[in-house]
């Protein structure tokens, strides 16, 4: 907080958050916080078996205790009339909305909502969740990856893929085959799920924990079948998401039906346990690699084959083997994706979706080829590395991975690692270095904004994208500074709101080039309509002035060969009788994309120490060189790459949601035993950002940032491991017991 603060921030500067003070001081509301009167507390009772149905259920006690003003059921409740009028057309699920709750007998999964207990106390409503008695008919449930993958299915949204000959790898000089696993990991944001839902006659309010206003917005218009109008959705704080609050959850539902049971306002935020096999998680991964090469280490053939999970009653395809299609140079490849229903809660999206654990299974492998090959890794990958895109030879809009490759080995030293494992020793301490490259979509959306300039000179821009904790208020102010020439402090970003212009969700790394797209064309035009003022303005108009004689700078219109001569934006306004100005513009992607492939790269350099007689692994020291474009503000994009780092040290060494699979639960479902990063855990961290603009993708010349830190890190520290001690795990987390 000590560093001094620029005088004109805007792209690039390191500006402080602009939000930064009302979550230091507590201002900033999350969506349990807000005061809504007249609100009564919901506690979800949830399912004890993984599949069957509810055979009695008995809210007797629960209804007469005191405080209690309902329990819903599926018995009770006013229902959802998307999900009544797909069950008249022959049961069919609602796209996006499968789990239905509270709407029959049916159980799909251990820790399913099957009551509410509301009452006009959090305490009360708790006591009254504890009374309800439910008897299930239970039916043999199949929750085990592992154990039904030979049921894996096509998923509907991913095709097989093919460039050249199949299996190519399996007449090569020099080639690897191997599986890897990675486990189911859980969000685990420091603000659980939570809604609290109002109806004002044929009107819904709802104040919720999502990524996406706009899309929860027509999520609840096509399940409750209202008007745009009628429904607002209210988030402008999430206190941390990355995918788990990118869609309607069955809390949100429930608060929903809830409010209209009771006729009161009804909160309903689920409890750390709740947040397990209810609201999303990353599945489980089985994966098979193969790699083949020619002597000296060109890749000849790549095989990379599948399996994750999904529900019974929904599909979740992630975009698993993705990276490996386009990360290196190679005439062969093929790769299969296939899903396994399972009597488990539907997957979401989780940073780097489908590309994190996919990153893991190839960049381990692309290390032992190396080391089949007796070829540094780097080596190998600088030797592999792809001009153009090789899915369908597309020109990058803009690549920078070799510079990546170059300074990051720089800044970490990497020429002077010793080829051969368990070469580096410190007292009891192997000591191991490893890399990988990642590699991320970077892509643009539709997206509109607002910009109201007052008669004071300030600036109100508006969009209904959401902020999951990246700063992205305080990015878009930098945006708009440098488009319209008002100065950043004169600036307010609001955010959050479903009845502000709409916007695509914060998720899949689009948001600062979708919305701040959007940004940039309102306050250009802004910015354009303000000069044409001037040139018409009263003291200036006989000058017929042209555009060009006119330069804008912190909200002041110069005349170029006359700098005294000016006009502040207030000024302007005065001149011109006019109380504002208020424009709109929405934006959309590009033609250019059709003609480049848009991609985020980095090049992960990790050192690790492993205590040879427990097996513990410390990370210790991390270079990692991006490149994602122009740097929007230097200080919340190294923010992002550390939150990257956190999440890999976390995903190869630590996390792992364990299920009993006789009940179809997670055992480790708080925070005492599911294992995160905390601070003793975190190395030196050394971020570098090549930094150079992409203008083909966005005016600003940003790409995605949020997901490519952490695609490829886990193996590099898998990598690491074995490079200190010989020994290839291929199974995450890397915990002692696979080391010692």
């Amino acid at each position: 907080m000590n560093n001094p603060q620029p005088a004109n921030p805007s792209i690039g500067q390191p500006l402080r958050r602009v939000d930064g003070r009302a979550k230091v001081t507590g201002q900033a509301r999350y969506a349990a916080e807000h005061a809504v009167p007249g609100v009564v507390h919901g506690v979800l009772v949830t399912s004890r078996i993984a599949r069957g149905r509810i055979k009695d259920l008995d809210t007797t006690a629960a209804e007469k205790s005191p405080g209690v003003l309902a329990v819903l059921t599926y018995r009770n409740s006013p229902g959802v009339p998307a999900y009544q009028e797909a069950a008249a057309n022959n049961n069919p699920r609602l796209e996006g909305q499968e789990l239905r709750v509270f709407h029959d007998d049916q159980v799909y999964f251990s820790n399913q909502p099957v009551a509410l207990a509301l009452a006009d106390t959090l305490e009360r409503a708790q006591h009254a969740a504890a009374l309800v008695r439910v008897q299930y008919e239970i039916l043999a449930s199949e929750t085990d990856l592992s154990a039904h993958r030979a049921r894996g299915i096509k998923p509907k949204k991913a095709e097989d893929y093919l460039r050249g000959q199949p299996d190519a790898y399996q007449q090569a000089a020099v080639r690897v085959e191997q599986e890897y696993r990675t486990p189911v990991q859980v969000h685990n944001p420091m603000e659980p799920h939570a809604a609290i839902a109002r109806w004002e006659g044929a009107r819904l309010i709802v104040y919720n924990k999502t990524q996406a206003p706009s899309v929860a917005q027509k999520d609840l218009m096509r399940m409750f079948q209202l008007t745009a109008e009628q429904v607002q959705v209210h988030s402008p704080f999430v206190g941390g998401a990355f995918g788990g609050a990118s869609r309607i959850w069955p809390q949100e539902v429930a608060a929903i039906l809830g409010a209209k049971l009771t006729g009161r306002p009804v909160k309903v935020a689920l409890q750390r346990d709740q947040m397990f096999n209810m609201v999303g998680y990353r599945p489980q991964s089985i994966q098979k690699v193969g790699l083949g090469a020619t002597a000296d280490g060109q890749l000849t053939g790549i095989t990379h084959t599948a399996f994750g999970q999904t529900s019974r009653y929904e599909e979740l395809a992630e975009r698993i083997v993705d990276p490996t299609k386009s990360a290196y140079r190679c005439p062969n490849i093929n790769t299969r994706y296939q899903l396994v229903p399972l009597d488990l809660s539907t997957p979401a999206w989780t940073r780097g979706p489908g590309e994190a654990s996919g990153s893991f299974a190839m960049e381990s492998a692309m290390d032992e080829l190396a080391y089949a090959l007796d070829l540094d890794p780097l080596a190998l990958r600088l030797k592999n590395f792809a001009d153009v895109d090789p899915v369908g030879d597309k020109p990058w809009s803009s690549n920078e991975l070799r510079a990546c490759y170059e300074q990051g080995a720089a800044r970490f030293g990497w020429s002077r690692r010793p080829p051969q494992p368990r070469a580096t020793r410190a007292g009891e301490w192997l000591v191991g270095w490893g890399m990988s490259m990642g590699i991320y979509k970077s892509e643009r959306t539709k997206a509109s904004a607002r910009a109201q300039l007052f008669a004071d000179g300030r600036l109100l821009v508006q969009s209904a994208t959401a902020d999951v904790g990246p700063g992205t208020a305080t990015i878009m102010s930098q945006i708009a500074a440098d488009a319209s020439g008002v100065p950043v402090e004169n600036i307010r970003f609001e955010l959050g709101d479903s009845s502000l212009p709409p916007a695509p969700g914060q998720f899949g790394s689009h948001t600062a080039t979708s919305v701040g797209t959007a940004v940039h064309e309102v306050c250009a035009a802004l910015r354009q309509r303000l000069l044409e003022l001037a040139r018409s303005a009263p003291a200036w108009k006989k000058r017929r002035l042209q555009l060009a004689d006119l330069t804008v700078e912190s909200g002041v219109i110069r005349q170029i060969k006359r700098p005294k001569e000016q006009f502040t934006y207030a000024e302007l306004l005065q001149q011109h009788s006019l109380m504002g100005l208020d424009l709109t513009r929405e934006a959309d992607k590009g033609p250019q994309q059709e003609a480049y492939s848009g991609k985020s790269f980095c090049a992960n350099f990790v050192e690790v120490r492993v205590h040879e007689a427990t097996g513990q692994v410390r990370v210790s020291r991390v270079v990692s060189a991006l490149d994602v474009g122009r740097v929007l503000n230097a200080h919340t994009a190294r923010s992002q790459v550390y939150g990257s780092v956190t999440w890999g040290i976390g995903q190869a060494l630590l996390e792992q949601a364990r299920m009993d699979h006789r009940y179809g639960r997670f055992l480790n479902n708080q925070l005492a035993e599911y294992h995160l990063p905390v601070a003793a855990d975190m190395p030196e961290i050394d971020v570098l950002f090549i930094d150079k603009p992409d203008l083909r993708l966005d005016p600003m010349g940003a790409k995605g940032i949020g997901e490519i830190g952490l695609i490829g890190f886990a193996a590099a520290v898998a990598n690491a491991v074995y490079h200190a001690t010989g020994k290839r795990i291929r199974e995450l987390p890397i915990t002692p017991d696979k080391l010692v």
